[in-house]
């Protein structure tokens, strides 16, 4: 058992790390590793030596988990033995000198030993201890359920630590925005971010698919909580490998499950619907462009790339407003709706990098082989409205502002041990409490025949638990056995 308390406090302090450090494989930061080594350039390779890194995917990592599993297997097995064989057990005879346990109480009696024995035997019975009774003695133990809800404790800890090894093993998780009318199939390539496990075959993953039908948000229009949103809810239309589409609304704390591969909305924005036609005039991009709200009144910025622009390619930067105005500070958005959608932008010509094989962000853009577009030696900006066209100088090409439309975030997680892991950790909890409200305790009769024809009773007990027996359980058989009206003398070793 000390072994095993030592590689769980081990356990927790190499975990730590992990909280500390950015983690690869992580879909919700997938570049925060990236990140970090650019900020420490120094620090950051020993500290990938060392596996802070992947500090849950570590040898050294995995070495104090496999101990754990193994120090808790040697735990249970024996434990399990002992209770299996103490319940099947009597419980043990008196021993020789009750008066050195504690509350022993001794009184002579003119009552028959046999009349005494039935007595104790039918009280303790009815307080539901296990019980043999002989001619001349009583003994009887309680609290065995402690000793099931230590095991239970332990049986459930191991668990727990299989399942917690079974989602890391072979589960995964990513995450993915959809735009109203789009589509995801659960495919690597779909995912914006996506963190598969040790085991994970990402090529072959569950096959199904939905789509964002549509995005429904309600929010507050008056009183001190103007703005804030109501409700979230997505309809999705899916589809499982030779099923037929269903239609589901998804929300939050309410996902979709589909084959144990559940669905979470996370999040949403807004993703103008733009037109963008090159020098040529030739429509070279058509759709929503997803935007980053900034704030809670959904202003959101973003970027629309377009490499298929001739003679040169385009690039536009700015700001989605959901309900535009301009204030003192410039233009920003009085609430989160739609109901004046403005779209602030400034254009870029030049090689936007995709030939380099980079991969890029769609939500920023890199600006080293790009040049802004400008008229009369002033960087080009234009404020559009829905249906308003922005035309870059020198007939370079035209963006037009065509509607408004949502999209989605989901967190799409598939862990098998989650099950299991949340039922073990409910059965420790309660096994723990078991085995510290509950006392084990042992209680003993004993009568002997005295020289003048009575009989002297002993009652004594024991606690198995280093606490005392409870006090009353002794009082209440002595209460019985001497009946309503009775006055007992202790001894001179009784406890007090």
């Amino acid at each position: 058992m000390r072994t095993a308390v030592i590689l769980l406090a081990l356990l927790a302090l190499a975990a730590i790390p992990g909280s500390l450090f950015p983690q690869r494989n992580v879909a919700s930061d997938p570049a925060a590793v990236i990140q970090y080594t650019h900020e420490h350039p120094r620090l950051a390779p020993w500290l990938d030596r060392l596996g802070m890194f992947d500090v849950y995917a570590s040898p050294w990592f995995a070495a104090i988990y496999v101990l754990l599993l193994v120090s808790m297997t040697g735990c249970v097995l024996p434990r399990s033995r002992r209770l299996w064989q103490s319940v099947r057990s009597a419980p043990p005879p008196a021993p020789r000198n009750l008066a050195r346990l504690e509350g022993h109480r001794a009184w002579e009696t003119t009552r028959e030993p046999a009349e005494i024995i039935a007595t104790a035997a039918g009280h303790l019975r009815r307080r539901r201890f296990r019980m043999v009774a002989t001619a001349d003695e009583v003994r009887a133990e309680r609290g065995y359920l402690r000793e099931v809800g230590n095991l239970a404790f332990h049986l459930s800890l191991l668990v727990l630590l299989v399942g917690i090894a079974a989602g890391k093993l072979i589960g995964f998780e990513g995450r993915v925005a959809v735009t109203e009318g789009a589509s995801f199939a659960n495919d690597l390539s779909q995912y914006d971010a996506f963190s598969p496990s040790a085991w994970t075959d990402v090529d072959d993953l569950e096959p199904f698919s939905f789509r964002l039908e549509e995005f429904d948000v309600s929010y507050q229009t008056s009183g001190p909580n103007l703005g804030q949103p109501t409700e979230f809810a997505a309809r999705l239309a899916y589809r499982v490998e030779g099923g037929e589409e269903q239609t589901v609304t998804v929300e939050p704390n309410h996902p979709l499950d589909i084959n144990e591969t559940k669905f979470f909305l996370t999040g949403n924005g807004y993703a103008p619907v733009v037109t963008v036609r090159d020098g040529r005039g030739k429509a070279v991009f058509t759709g929503p462009v997803q935007f980053l709200p900034l704030d809670t009144s959904y202003a959101s910025d973003g970027v629309i790339k377009v490499p298929d622009a001739q003679p040169t390619q385009l690039a536009f930067e700015g700001l989605l407003l959901p309900t535009a105005d301009v204030g003192p500070q410039g233009p920003y958005s009085m609430f989160p709706d739609t109901l004046n959608p403005q779209l602030f932008l400034t254009a870029y010509t030049g090689d936007l990098g995709f030939a380099d094989g980079v991969p890029q962000s769609v939500f920023t853009l890199d600006k080293d082989e790009l040049t802004q577009v400008r008229r009369n030696g002033q960087p080009f900006s234009q404020a559009l409205s829905v249906g308003e066209t922005m035309r870059l100088p020198g007939g370079q090409g035209t963006l037009t502002f065509d509607g408004v439309s949502r999209f989605a975030n989901f967190q799409i997680a598939y862990d098998p041990g989650k099950e299991i892991t949340l039922v073990a950790a409910v059965v420790l909890l309660v096994g723990l409490t078991t085995s510290l409200a509950i006392r084990r305790r042992r209680l003993w009769l004993r009568v002997r025949p005295t020289e003048d024809g009575g009989s002297l009773v002993e009652v004594a007990g024991y606690s198995l638990t280093r606490r005392e027996p409870p006090p009353e359980e002794i009082a209440d058989l002595v209460a019985a056995l001497h009946g309503p009206h009775h006055s007992a003398t202790a001894s001179k070793d009784a406890s007090a």
